[in-house]
């Protein structure tokens, strides 16, 4: 019996690290250029940019450890009337033996507050198909441990919501991509314990300086809380230069550091790249985590943006 309860402890301790994969056990995807990334979390930002845009990001994370994450999204988005926008979302993450497929629906509304000023609500639905490879999971001492005989595939749905007020020049924003606390994972047979998906939510400001015509600056700062969690906190400081190369750096309190750089190809198309160095003692073990993103605004009215958008 003691084995047994022994056994057990360490598979409810590996899948619950596996699904809560940075050390403070917030269990949805981080990502360093937020800020180009913003409707995966807040679906008030759909359509306000005021262009079909569309986002590609791909994250591998922790570099050199066996299992660590990794995360691609897709977002779409676009106005679709004088007040309203929809938008389409994907996030594909991957930890150890544990896969996810999120896919989400966006839809918002916006009011306008001054003649600069827009206040957009939003709402989010969609849901999580989840994959967990226990088949996968040896364990020395047995091998062949019922426990691992099938895997675990799950389909729940999850709604968000969100808030979002911006200029040409500042934004900020308060969400809670999963609404609902699913309960991930639960063998029948009483053997795996239960665990949950807490609720997030993420808080983003932002505002570009013009230091000179050819020069801005565009600090940021993205919190995230989680019940039971410490506050996670990023700061990112970019500098733009000719509206084409931005250079910056963000540090994520307890984390990280990381450096960031995206380029203008065109004036529509923009692509990234963000290198984060790991401050913990987890830093011994991994080279780092790298994340790459692609935007592309497509407008087809050419009458929607009054001056150019930099978040």
């Amino acid at each position: 019996m003691k084995h047994i309860m022994k056994k057990l402890s360490l598979v409810t301790l590996l899948l619950l690290s596996i699904l809560s994969y940075d050390i403070y056990g917030q269990q949805d995807p981080q990502y360093t250029q937020y800020m180009y990334n913003m409707n995966i979390v807040n679906p008030a930002y759909a359509g306000s940019r005021g262009t079909l845009s569309i986002g590609l990001l791909g994250r591998t994370q922790w570099v050199g450890i066996d299992g660590a994450p990794k995360t691609a999204t897709l977002a779409i988005h676009a106005p679709v009337g004088k007040n309203l926008a929809m938008g389409f979302s994907a996030i594909v993450d991957e930890i150890g033996p544990v896969k996810e497929q999120n896919i989400y629906a966006d839809i918002s509304y916006t009011i306008t507050t001054s003649e600069e000023g827009r206040l957009a609500f939003g709402l989010k639905g969609g849901v999580t198909l989840q994959d967990i490879g226990l088949v996968s999971i040896l364990l020395p001492q047995d091998p062949n441990d019922d426990l691992f005989r099938d895997n675990i595939n799950d389909v729940y749905p999850n709604f968000g919501a969100g808030v979002f007020y911006y200029t040409d020049k500042f934004y900020a924003g308060l969400s809670a991509p999963n609404l609902l606390e699913t309960i991930h994972f639960d063998k029948e047979s009483g053997v795996i314990a239960k665990a949950s998906e807490k609720m997030h939510y993420f808080v983003t400001t932002g505002y570009v300086f013009e230091l000179s015509e050819t020069l801005k600056f565009k600090p940021s700062v993205m919190a995230k809380a989680v019940s039971g969690s410490p506050l996670s906190m990023d700061l990112s400081a970019n500098f733009l230069m000719n509206d084409r190369l931005e250079l910056g750096a963000s540090y994520r309190f307890g984390d990280s550091v990381s450096g960031l750089v995206n380029f203008g190809v065109t004036p529509d198309l923009r692509i990234g790249y963000a290198y984060d160095y790991t401050t913990t003692n987890l830093g011994n073990y991994n080279s780092g985590t790298h994340e790459m993103f692609l935007l592309w605004d497509i407008d087809f009215s050419k009458k929607n943006l009054k001056s150019p958008r930099f978040f």
